[in-house]
């Protein structure tokens, strides 16, 4: 039977992950009640204004109160190249969307190879890794920052 207090529980403003790489922006957004991360798809890279447009579409529909920017730094903690890209983007987000929700970047070190194992044991093809797998990137990061929220 379920509890009376789970079917009254309040929902929690969503959060969106990013996995921004050179070509691809994976993306993913908390559950209504902020406990796991979902995949809502991979973003093309044309330039910072059509990617702020598609990103701006699950902004308006999912309406988070923060967004979570992967930030692949390097094995000792320094920023790696693509890691100062991705501050770059995050200044970006900063500027359209600074006024209305929380820009963080959040640590990502190794999230695309922990996705690639991830999708290696699902036994899945090559072809097919490669249409999701900065989404499942995405997945992880925010994961990993709803996983640290709950200890604090």
């Amino acid at each position: 039977m379920i509890s009376m207090s789970i079917l009254y529980m309040k929902e929690k403003p969503r959060i969106i992950g990013l996995d921004v790489g050179d070509k691809t922006i994976g993306v993913a957004v908390s559950d209504p009640m902020g406990w796991t991360a979902q995949g809502l798809g991979v973003i093309q890279r044309q330039s910072i204004q059509k990617d702020l447009k598609a990103l701006s579409l699950w902004v308006h529909e999912y309406k988070p109160y923060k967004i979570i920017v992967g930030l692949p730094l390097n094995m000792n903690g320094s920023l790696s190249q693509q890691a100062e890209k991705n501050e770059n983007f995050s200044h970006a987000l900063q500027k359209k969307w600074g006024k209305y929700l929380t820009l963080e970047n959040w640590d990502e070190r190794l999230s695309t190879q922990q996705a690639e194992k991830i999708l290696l044991e699902a036994d899945m093809s090559r072809n097919k890794r490669k249409t999701v797998i900065d989404k499942m990137a995405a997945v992880l990061i925010l994961q990993n920052y709803l996983d640290s929220c709950e200890k604090e």
